[in-house]
């Protein structure tokens, strides 16, 4: 073994092999129970970020256990075109490279450019994927527009429509819409409501978060009306905000006379359960509307120079974009607004209604809330059930039409009929028909128009929505309409793992699909949702802002030439790309060390234990990057022990004639392991990966394998039974930590030595998970080590403690002084761990009231608990009696304010009458147990 973990020694070659070998194919005739999930398939638009790394981890974290735990387990990979995202990203690209747009060169050649990106990203994603260790099943791999996928679109559309699920009429124009704007160069985007914050102004970092679908006003705003009704804020009243741009204070006014919504000029905003609501500044009293938009609809001076003289659209980008720098910006969504054009200005002035495709909503939702109100669905954590079922009460229907060119063409055909008054393509709404195939329209053009003569059939240039093809993801990535063996086997699906910011746009919208196309076969029994990843500092991750990470740059490493060089290579317009470097030259001014795969997955599983936002801060993975160090070590150490003739034993370990430690640390092993499997199977992946990593960490390294080492002085019974203990740790520790960090746990697991006649797996990827072994629990063994670690932490303690330059190295000479005869004989069965693990040259044990008083001499003392009490030897002239009296008498004022706390909070008024009675009764020996400490160190 190489003296230093490697990451990029240990991480290179085992994905190949482990792919080559077929360890991650499942299979559809398997008679193992199945769990299967599918990666919600990332975007075409460009690299995979830090978030997708999140979801890799936590889902190959338990695609890992479940494969280990004997079940046919299937993560489908796939990929999405991302209808919208793609284009524009393309777009740019061909601006940039040709100096034209998607509309000069027209739909098919611009489909061909689109393609010709997509097949170089999708490697690039597969890249990355395969370099986090996910153990995806390659051989199901599907796109959202392949053959396979776009044959399921086709049909899902034809037979909803069929049924009246899917319908065309003139709708409000509801989310995202680009519109043509005059005075402005580029279209201008309406549909969204933004959420921003206002900070309180007591410094608390407490904020206040309203909500606008136009919020380049909130530069006039004066005042914050808060909705009655709006317990998130209520209890604000009369407190003050500050304005981020201008320092205005902004009241906090909650008021019944403002329930009604009203608008004028210069609103306040509120946003009570997720509607947006404006009211009228005048009601406020004493405070004055402000304008801040000249005649022609520019920012004047009142708007905050900042953004004076910009056009108000334009004024509305640059707010966003400025609060999003300051870490204010919360969330853009899509939100329901009516908005028209002027026919003689062509400025948008009033509702405008637009033929659409729509998908009728409501009784969908209403079958995917019952189905969660029957248990067939559980959302993890359970907090955002309430979201979910907002959402789903409050649906409207989905327009699934979208104007761009990249996507699944909807397949409807306009028949322009010889008696038709207008000509204009989708003029009649009862001309449409759907169909498979164009042949199969001119089929029913046929039926549908008899005897009149159809002088044109052309079909809809619209392509659907991106979230409609990904909603039927459940069922088309098993070949669904055909009734495939793979669609029988793994179908419905498990668990499905993905960001909670799409629980409605796809989770909801899957469920519906898939149930309303599948006889109401709910697609998966639990939706997990894990938190958003942001930067060190709590910003959303942008490429604006130069704080996007490519996890392969924590991965492999990068310097900051190499970052700035990447950013240089993107879409930023000049601007954006100055304050992006700068960004970068701040949070990493040295660039990302190399930190390999593991270190990153294990980061941010243990992250997950934060509910909504993970800030990311790559010194944490740089932190798990020096532990696998320490891992590789101790294993390194370990196989030295074990020597090269050593042969693990074939039968599970006997623990009752074994020394103390191997006693104890298989006792706590099998604590760890219940603990592990009972946290994975509750999703609770963060206290999974802290258990298993508490347990190699503080008690196999710091604890066990230091305790072993006078076994091996010598050829004994006590030096087999270290041996064998210290190879089923290894061995038993490495299954239990492979789902978090695959490589470096199979590079080690292939280093143990093999039991003779037993043929073992030939990766450990596909070893049986570790389970509890009943004999090995001692919870009189834990008990009696957790007194000797506290009395060696002790004896660490007061070394440390004392200024012992010339003694540092020494083995000095202990003692403890024993309160009651049980405490005496735990003390003296366990005088060589206590001697080994304090690097002490001898351990005495006395029972108080013996003459020994002499045996003090020259020493330093601490209490470790009520009955025992511990003395370090040490020379004369570096102790200094009067420095350890003010030492005692400090801890003494410490437990005395303390208990002066504890007492004070049991001495409230309601507090016997509202205080839950285990926690009265753990008050009760806090405060006895404090009250003994205080006895015990004014004695000292």
């Amino acid at each position: 073994m190489a003296k230093q973990y490697n990451p990029s020694a240990v991480e290179t070659s085992w994905y190949e092999w482990w792919e080559r070998s077929e360890f991650f194919k499942a299979d559809a005739k398997s008679t193992k129970p199945k769990f299967v999930i599918l990666l919600p398939p990332p975007n075409v638009t460009g690299v995979l970020h830090i978030g997708h790394a999140l979801t890799c981890a936590v889902q190959d974290t338990l695609i890992r256990y479940k494969r280990m735990s004997g079940y046919n387990a299937l993560w489908l990979p796939g990929l999405d075109h991302a209808g919208i995202a793609t284009q524009d990203v393309v777009d740019k690209d061909l601006m940039r490279e040709t100096g034209k747009t998607s509309h000069d060169i027209g739909r098919e050649e611009f489909l061909k450019v689109a393609w010709k990106w997509t097949h170089k990203y999708s490697c690039s994603i597969k890249t990355q994927l395969r370099r986090l260790g996910s153990s995806l099943d390659w051989s199901r791999e599907c796109f959202t527009m392949d053959e396979e996928r776009s044959k399921a679109v086709v049909e899902a559309f034809v037979r909803l429509h069929k049924e009246g699920v899917i319908y065309r009429g003139d709708h409000l124009v509801k989310g995202r819409t680009l519109k043509n704007v005059p005075g402005y160069e580029k279209p201008v985007e309406f549909g969204l409501m933004t959420s921003f914050a206002y900070p309180l102004e007591d410094g608390s970092g407490g904020e206040v978060v309203v909500s606008t679908t136009r919020v380049e006003t909130m530069l006039g705003d004066t005042a914050i009306a808060v909705h009655p009704d709006d317990a998130r804020y209520k209890h604000l009243h009369g407190k003050f905000a500050v304005h981020p741009f201008n320092g205005r204070k902004l009241p906090i006014v909650c008021d019944a006379d403002l329930v009604d919504p009203e608008l004028g000029t210069g609103c306040v905003k509120i946003t009570p359960a997720h509607e947006e609501k404006e009211y009228e500044l005048g009601k406020l009293h004493h405070l004055e509307a402000i304008n801040i938009f000249t005649n022609d609809g520019k920012i004047n001076k009142n708007g905050g120079c900042e953004f004076e003289g910009m056009q108000r659209y334009l004024a509305r980008e640059a707010v966003v974009e400025a609060l999003h720098s300051k870490g204010l910006l919360r969330v853009v969504e899509d939100k329901d607004m009516r908005i028209g054009i002027c026919s003689r200005s062509n400025d948008v002035v009033e509702p405008m209604l637009k033929p659409q495709w729509y998908v009728r909503c409501s009784t969908m939702g209403k079958e995917v809330l019952e189905a969660a109100g029957d248990g067939k669905l559980e959302i993890i954590p359970k907090q955002y059930s309430a979201d979910w079922r907002r959402w789903l009460e409050n649906m409207h229907d989905w327009c699934i039409s979208r104007q761009i060119l990249w996507g699944h063409r909807i397949p409807a055909w306009y028949a322009t009929l010889e008696e038709d008054q207008l000509k204009k393509f989708g003029t009649y709404i009862d001309h449409w028909v759907v169909a498979r195939t164009e042949e199969e329209a001119r089929e029913e053009a046929a039926v549908k128009f008899a005897g009149k003569k159809v002088l044109d059939l052309s079909q809809d240039p619209d392509v659907l929505d991106t979230w409609f093809s990904s909603g039927l993801f459940p069922l088309s990535s098993f070949g669904w309409p055909d009734q495939t063996e793979e669609l029988k086997a793994f179908y419905p699906g498990s668990v499905l793992e993905t960001g909670l910011d799409i629980l409605f746009f796809w989770v909801a919208r899957m469920v519906m699909l898939s149930m309303k196309l599948s006889d109401g076969v709910v697609p998966f029994s639990k939706a997990y949702l894990h938190p958003m990843v942001r930067d060190a500092h709590g910003r959303k991750m942008s490429k604006s802002l130069g704080n996007g990470i490519d996890p392969l740059e924590v991965i492999n490493g990068e310097s900051l030439a190499g970052l700035q060089t990447r950013l240089g290579k993107g879409n930023l317009d000049p601007k954006e790309l100055v304050i992006a470097k700068e960004g970068q030259v701040k949070d990493f001014p040295n660039g990302i060390p190399e930190c390999g795969a593991d270190a990153l997955r294990f980061a941010l599983v243990s992250y997950t234990a934060q509910s909504y936002n993970i800030n990311m801060d790559v010194q944490r993975v740089v932190c798990y990057r020096q532990w696998c160090n320490k891992l590789w070590n101790a294993v390194r150490f370990a196989m030295m022990k074990l020597g090269d003739n050593y042969t693990p034993p074939v039968k599970t370990l006997c623990p009752e004639t074994m020394p103390f430690s191997c006693k104890w640390i298989l006792s706590v092993l099998n604590k760890a392991v219940t603990k592990t499997v009972d946290s994975l199977n509750a999703f609770e992946l963060a206290d999974a990966g802290n258990t298993v990593y508490s347990w190699w960490q503080y008690q196999f390294c710091d604890v066990f394998i230091e305790a072993i080492k006078p076994c091996f002085s010598g050829e004994n019974l006590d030096r087999t039974h270290a041996q064998d203990t210290l190879w089923v740790c290894l061995e038993t520790g490495l299954r239990l930590l492979h789902p978090f960090m695959p490589f470096v746990t199979e590079e080690l697991w292939q280093r143990l030595p093999s039991p003779k006649g037993c043929e073992r797996e030939a990766s450990i990827m596909i070893c049986e998970y570790p389970s509890p072994i009943e004999e090995w629990t001692d919870e009189k063994v834990e008990a009696e080590m957790e007194m000797v670690m506290a009395t060696v932490k002790t004896i660490r303690r007061l070394r440390a403690a004392e200024s012992m330059e010339r003694q540092r190295n020494e083995k000095l000479h202990a003692f403890a002084l024993c309160g009651n005869i049980t405490t005496l004989e735990i003390m003296q069965s366990h005088e060589l761990e206590i001697r080994t693990l304090a690097s002490l040259s001898s351990f005495e044990v006395i029972l108080k009231g013996e003459d020994r008083a002499s045996q003090a001499g020259s020493a330093v003392v601490e209490t470790v608990n009520e009955n025992l009490k511990v003395y370090l030897k040490v020379d004369g002239a570096a102790i200094d009696p009067e420095a350890e009296r003010e030492k005692m008498r400090k801890k003494i004022e410490e437990i005395q304010n303390q208990k002066e706390k504890l007492e004070k909070s049991m001495g409230v008024s309601w507090y016997e009458e509202k205080v839950p009675a285990h926690i009265k009764e753990e008050n009760a020996r806090k405060l006895e147990k404090l009250l003994q400490e205080v006895d015990l160190f004014q004695e000292s």
